[in-house]
């Protein structure tokens, strides 16, 4: 059976220890084993997001913790600032307004970042605005955002600032507290290396004084229920026991080579695979590109769609297509957890042979060879 490459920007591989640590025998969660497992992985989870705010687990996807990040700080009509360049962003916007919170929409262009300057003006025009929700990597469009530009902007105001890492963590650069985040929210199927299921949320002083007024209704992601339970080394309901074995030997990984050894070694995927399209005379979909995650734009006559079946049926290679608008347009290929030089190397090979088998013309072999410069 020849060997299959997962380069979706979620779910990513899963490295084998990791694997074989998941694949031991159930444990209870209301012991003393597995809070010692549960505190070893938070506590290095920490570290990873360069934090020392309490970070709680929740049993779901990364959108949970999204509602989480809203449910916990805001009250009925309370008005918060969205930016919107990709769906994900649009996601906490519509989390908001499911919940009565008035919403004020920061519209970017897809595939572009937002201009802080935007964000101040707003927030100068609306002083009673109580959040700013944004994303570091919008993994629609692949593009990264400047969260410390952005977090400069808003610690000049009462505002929180909320971002969403779930992909970006781990790829590109991110300091939760130098940055001034309030609230970061994260899943485990991206950066971290296991499946999904497992949701974060890290929370700061600023946020809990923001928890204390919070009137929205909530009960499973109920912070205070986080805390209470997390003070003890536990969560306040049943826990997904495998899932945090796995992520205590992930984020063990992670720590033993150094997060910002980890982040480079993704940035420099990211660059290699780039420059590989670039050879191939390929065009990178976004003006702001992430390290966790590449778009890039079809070529004149090729269906990016298809492009991504014939990779996955007869390759053995899996990318991700566009969204919304982009679909059929662009495809997408992770740098981010468990994909290494490996899988790197590996997909640029089978992209030069589905886009041969699709009659696009090129140097066989020049994409590899950019990208084997770089990944030395």
């Amino acid at each position: 059976m020849n060997k299959k490459y997962l380069m979706t920007p979620g779910p990513t591989p899963v490295p084998e220890d990791i694997r074989n640590e998941m694949a031991k025998p159930m444990i209870h969660h209301r012991t003393k084993e597995y809070q010692a497992i549960f505190k070893d992985a938070t506590e290095g989870l920490k570290k990873i997001f360069k934090t020392s705010n309490d970070v709680f687990t929740f049993t779901s996807s990364g959108t949970g913790a999204m509602e989480a990040s809203i449910v916990n700080v805001l009250s009925h009509g309370d008005k918060v600032i969205v930016v919107r360049g990709g769906k994900f962003g649009e996601r906490f916007g519509e989390i908001a307004k499911a919940y009565g919170v008035e919403v004020i929409n920061v519209d970017v262009e897809w595939g572009s970042a937002p201009k802080p300057e935007i964000i101040a003006e707003l927030l100068k025009k609306n002083p009673d605005v109580k959040a700013v929700y944004t994303t570091l990597c919008e993994t629609s469009t692949a593009t990264v955002y400047d969260i410390k530009a952005i977090g400069e902007v808003i610690k000049k105001t009462d505002a929180l600032y909320v971002v969403d890492v779930i992909s970006g963590l781990g790829a590109d650069d991110f300091e939760n507290d130098k940055w001034g985040v309030d609230i970061a929210v994260c899943g485990s199927q991206k950066g971290l290396m296991i499946p999904p299921g497992l949701a974060f949320c890290s929370v700061s002083p600023k946020a809990w004084k923001a928890v204390e007024a919070s009137k929205l209704p909530k009960f499973y992601f109920n912070f205070k229920k986080y805390k209470k339970a997390y003070d003890d080394t536990d969560t306040p309901f049943t826990s997904a026991i495998t899932l945090v074995i796995g992520l205590k030997k992930a984020v063990e990984r992670v720590n033993a080579q150094g997060i910002d050894k980890t982040i480079a070694e993704h940035q420099n995927q990211a660059k290699a695979f780039r420059a590989a399209c670039k050879a191939l005379g390929l065009t990178i979909f976004s003006k702001s590109p992430s390290s966790a995650v590449t778009g890039v734009n079809a070529p004149a006559g090729i269906n990016a769609d298809d492009l991504i079946k014939l990779l996955k049926t007869e390759l053995g290679v899996t990318f991700a297509g566009g969204q919304g608008d982009l679909k059929g347009k662009i495809f997408r290929v992770a740098h981010m957890g468990g994909i290494d030089r490996e899988h790197t190397i590996e997909a640029i090979k089978a992209l030069e042979l589905a886009l041969a088998k699709l009659g696009y013309k090129f140097k066989a072999g020049t994409g590899v060879e950019a990208a084997q410069k770089i990944l030395k």
